[in-house]
């Protein structure tokens, strides 16, 4: 899961800091500079997310200025993980997903220091844009991330229950041109009007079917309730006019949700959520291919064995960090629990998966 802590020091004006501190809702980018080791960088940052901006350890959004970019990156995000006492649940999981063979941002812990005082252990993500896929080798393409509840692939509105006054309101552009904003409004039209007997061939034409089969996998393994409706980014791949579904956000899992509170380990059904998974699960073929996947990962990869160890790691890897961190130092015991709170939840919820698998019959 990583193999060390890379040190990061922020230096930012007074004012540019007073700034940030006076408006936590402003996404207006400050000047800083980021020092890496010797390695001196012009930078831009603001602070980030919705509700994890009321915390007291506050994430970043870090854009490079000169130079423009560092590591095949314009941008990355800085996050603070504060609502998961462990650290581990986001890293874990996009590292998950991408041994299942599903595009998902890399991830690294680094150790932050601004104007010189300790804030303790971030996450650093990869921001799913242009690079993203050219550091991939992908085809150029456009990438939308879902930012709300309306982001749920459905001609209704999760946020007010009434018809949607756009079809895109639930999605923030990342990279693409409007004429690719035109294609998502179709694709989310076709999804709630393909009639049922045409639903399987016709679906393919927008949909790399076999990609959102592994994420449900994914998201239905890790328990990720609010991941069904956003936390997601979709890249249209400009080639194939496909869709593929890529995980973000992925702390409310393995047995914690959103506000960091145990969840039972079938909070999440196995069918999953969201009108497009209903539909999909709806056709034979795909229900039993997610089948297929579902037992061969829960086989193979959803175990102890092949979690424990990289949990593991990871977890002595940065409690030295979490020790000297200084909104964390006070509540090391909570850390020091929850590589045992993810163990029984990885039991419990592939007992409740074993025992409905039948249901995809």
């Amino acid at each position: 899961m990583g193999d060390k802590v890379i040190e990061y020091k922020f230096d930012i004006h007074p004012k540019n800091l007073k700034k940030l501190h006076k408006d936590i809702w402003c996404d207006d980018l400050v000047p800083a500079v980021l020092m890496i080791n010797k390695l001196k960088l012009e930078i831009l940052l603001s602070y980030r997310g919705s509700h994890i901006r009321d915390f007291k350890k506050k994430s970043y959004h870090v854009v490079f200025r000169r130079p423009s970019t560092y590591c095949q990156a314009k941008e990355v995000h800085i996050n603070a993980e504060y609502n998961d006492s462990s650290l581990l649940r986001n890293k874990l999981s996009l590292d998950f997903f991408a041994e299942l063979g599903i595009l998902s941002p890399r991830s690294r812990y680094i150790s932050l220091k601004l104007n010189g005082k300790n804030q303790g252990i971030y996450l650093e993500l990869e921001s799913v844009d242009e690079f993203f896929l050219a550091n991939r080798g992908l085809s150029k393409g456009a990438v939308f991330y879902a930012v709300n509840d309306d982001a749920n692939f459905s001609l209704i509105s999760d946020l007010d229950q009434g018809v949607k006054d756009s079809l895109i309101h639930g999605y923030e552009t990342k990279c693409g041109v409007t004429q690719d904003e035109h294609y998502l409004q179709e694709f989310i039209i076709r999804i709630n009007t393909i009639p049922r007997a045409a639903f399987e061939k016709e679906i393919s034409k927008y949909l790399n079917v076999e990609n959102y089969l592994k994420w449900l996998t994914g998201i239905v393994l890790t328990q990720n309730f609010d991941g069904f409706v956003h936390n997601y980014a979709l890249y249209l791949n400009a080639e194939t006019l496909q869709f593929e579904i890529i995980p973000w956000d992925f702390d409310a899992t393995w047995g914690r949700d959103v506000d960091g509170r145990i969840m039972p380990p079938d909070y999440v059904r196995i069918q999953g959520f969201n009108t497009l998974t209903a539909r999909i699960l709806d056709v034979d073929t795909y229900r039993k291919q997610y089948q297929t996947f579902l037992f061969e990962v829960l086989k193979s990869q959803f175990t102890l064995e092949y979690l424990m160890p990289r949990i593991d790691e990871t977890f002595q890897m940065i409690r030295p960090y979490v020790l000297s961190d200084p909104y964390l130092m006070n509540n090391i015991s909570s850390f020091d629990k929850e590589p045992e709170v993810i163990s029984q939840f990885i039991v419990n919820r592939a007992n409740y998966l074993y025992q409905n698998l039948d249901q995809l019959d």
